[in-house]
Parts: structure tokens; sequence; C-alpha cells
């Protein structure tokens, strides 16, 4: 380890795969090799439809990453933004962005013998809490979310994320599904019990009225947060929205590096904030929002609608590092392909995953599995028509 440690590792080659998650999505991965050392893993966010703008920039920024010393993360990471990319970042950018500098991390922790989160600190905690998310798939009434809540909890999960709202995503609601979305919400309180966590997810729909309105309405069910009730590309109403109601109110979904997060805190838009280490720049990105929002006094509960493996696993790494860290995010409908892809698995047991101890993020992905279930294209959503929006 000492002499490898010496040695300047350089990168030799850049390799993105797109993978089929079996539905929803692709999963898509980077690989670094290095020219004398191990390689690296990282993820980036992906969203149906889009994976091909994601790819096109892993690919565009790994011509530049090769013949450079795999140790120098930060100094990749200015130059990505500044030089690179004339400082226009934008989702699909900051996907491909975080998803090598994950891959450098990894590299990092091989190098050293050590996880990730010892470089970074080391651990402030032993265990990770998190909450299921993806249980609900296709609930279209109160009953149908109520028994697959009580499924979901049944297997050990003790905090359960959902969107309760039908519909398609829009600023304004009917009275009717204003109620729909109250009537789930207790119905999901009743199945799983008192002692439950139940986050309510918004998708950053609502209109300033009708996110308050509903909130107190939501109220005596106890949330354990409100999320993104409006777009954070309004942080002031979401402020307003935030001073309006008890509920504790999240976001961040939609912003990305500590620049975007800067005004969320100066406006105290928010309790928690949700980045997503996929997209949000990366391990060092990730770190530095939650050292900004700790002295505002706001939690940090990183969002990870990723894979159960890579993302998890640098999820993991910095949710172990910052002191402020609340629970994070589990796709227990993506645990199938993870398991397969991926050595070794986390096990959540009873809402917690341990810490790693591993080298590096503490995963490997097996490159041949990987190949048996290439990325594919999805069929045109369903998109509204004109003739499909209310009044």
């Amino acid at each position: 380890m000492g002499e490898l440690s010496e040695i300047t590792l350089r990168v030799s080659r850049v390799t993105s795969f797109l993978v089929d998650l079996g539905g929803g999505k692709n999963l898509l991965f980077v690989k670094i090799d290095t020219e004398s050392g191990p390689h690296g893993w990282g993820e980036c966010y992906t969203q149906a439809d889009r994976d091909t703008s994601v790819i096109a920039l892993v690919d565009a920024l790994g011509r530049y990453l090769v013949g450079r010393d795999a140790s120098h993360i930060t100094h990749f990471l200015h130059v990505a933004y500044h030089d690179f990319a004339a400082k226009r970042g934008a989702m699909d950018f900051w996907s491909a962005v975080s998803g090598l500098e994950q891959a450098l991390w990894d590299i990092a922790g091989k190098r050293h013998g050590v996880p990730v989160h010892a470089l970074l600190g080391g651990p402030c905690r032993e265990r990770i809490r998190v909450y299921a998310n993806g249980w609900y798939g296709k609930s279209k009434t109160p009953a149908d979310y109520a028994a697959l809540a009580r499924e979901t909890v049944a297997r050990g999960f003790g905090a359960l994320k959902f969107d309760p709202f039908p519909g398609p995503w829009r600023t304004h609601l009917s009275r009717e599904h204003e109620e729909q979305a109250v009537a789930t919400v207790a119905a999901v309180r009743e199945a799983v019990g008192a002692e439950v966590d139940l986050l309510i997810e918004v998708h950053r729909r609502l209109a300033p009225m009708h996110a308050v309105r509903i909130a107190r309405a939501l109220e005596r069910f106890r949330p354990f947060w409100y999320e993104e009730p409006v777009s954070s590309t309004n942080l002031e109403a979401l402020a307003e929205c935030r001073r309006q109601i008890s509920i504790p109110v999240v976001t961040g979904e939609e912003l990305y590096t500590r620049a975007e997060f800067r005004r969320a805190f100066e406006l105290r838009a928010a309790d928690i904030v949700n980045p997503d280490v996929c997209n949000c720049g990366g391990i060092l990105e990730l770190r530095a929002i939650a050292q900004m929002a700790e002295p505002s006094f706001v939690t940090v509960s990183p969002h990870n609608y990723n894979s159960t493996t890579v993302g998890l696993a640098a999820t993991l790494q910095v949710s172990a590092a910052i002191p402020n860290f609340l629970i994070t995010e589990y796709f227990v409908n993506f645990e199938a392909r993870g398991r397969e892809i991926a050595s070794p698995g986390f096990e959540v047991r009873d809402g917690y995953i341990a810490v790693p101890q591993s080298p590096g993020l503490g995963i490997e992905l097996d490159e041949a599995v990987l190949a048996r279930h290439p990325g594919r294209q999805f069929p045109p959503r369903a998109l509204p028509s004109p003739a499909d929006e209310g009044p």
C-alpha cells in the first residue's frame, strides 16, 4: 500500500455502462481505469429519455480526464466547470461530472486501502438510516397504498416515502385531487401505525396556496417531512410556505452544487435539504453542501434515485462523514438488479445499513453481468395532450 501511494496513477481509460434496470429508467455507471493501479466505479443520475445526453458528456469529459493524475480530484472538478463547460452547468452535465468524481474517489480509497469516508475526516456514525421508496408501484386508491405500506413495514422499514397526489404534475389542483391526497396519507397512517415515519413527496408541483392548504390538512397525521411542495426555481415562494406550516420542509432535488443551495439557506426556505450525490457534483460537493447547511441548522437527507449499488455506496460514504445527516433514500424496487450486478450487496437491517469499511466505495460491479443487461430505449411515454388537461 505504501509503495502504491507513491506512484502517480494516471487515468488510462473512461468507460460508460448503460444498464437496464428492469423498468422505469436505465442506470448509468462509469469505470475509470488507471495505468498502473486500481480502477474506480461511479454512477451518474439518469432520467428516462435523457440517458444519451449524460453519456455524451461522460465521453466528452473522459477525453480530458485520460492522462491526468487520478488523485487530482478537486482540480478536475474545477476545470470541468470553468474550462470545459464555460460555467454553464445543468442536470445532464452535473450528472456526468458526479459519476466521474465518484470513480476518482473510489480509486483514491483503494490506493490508500481505506474507505472513502476515512479520507473525508472519518465516520460520524456506524450505521445509516434509510427510508423505503419505490414500494407503492401503480397504486391508485388509498386502499392500494395502505396494503403496500403494510408489506413494506413488514420488511423492516421504519420510514416510507410516497407521492399521494393523483394525475400529472400540475401547479394547481382540483379540490377532488387535494382530498384524495389527504385520504391516501390518512390510509397509510392507519395501516402502519403511529411509530412509522411518513415522508410526503410532492415533486415540486404545487402553487403555494395548494401547498399550504394541503400541508395543514396533513399535519394531524404527523408527517416526518413535506418534500418539495413548491419548485425551488422560486425559493421565495417555498420560504413563504415553510413559514405557514408546521411540517418540516425539504428541498434540493432540483438544485445542483453549493452555488444553487446558497440561496435556500439565506432565505431559510427549508428545514432539510436532499442533494443527490449522482447529480449535485459528486462526493466533495455533497459534503460541501452539508457543511453549508450545518450553521443554518439544516439537516441533510441525500436523495438517491439511483441504484442500490454504486450510487448508494457513494451516498453512504458521505452520509457517514457529515454530522448533520438525517436519513437517506433506498429504492426497494431496484434491489433485484442491484444484487445481480454488484458485490458485496448492502443489507438493510431494521431500517439501517452499516457504514461500509472496505477500501474505496466498498462495492464492485460485474462487467459480464452488466453486458447481459444493456440499457434500452423506452417507448414514448403517454404525455398529456390539450384534451387531457383540466379546466
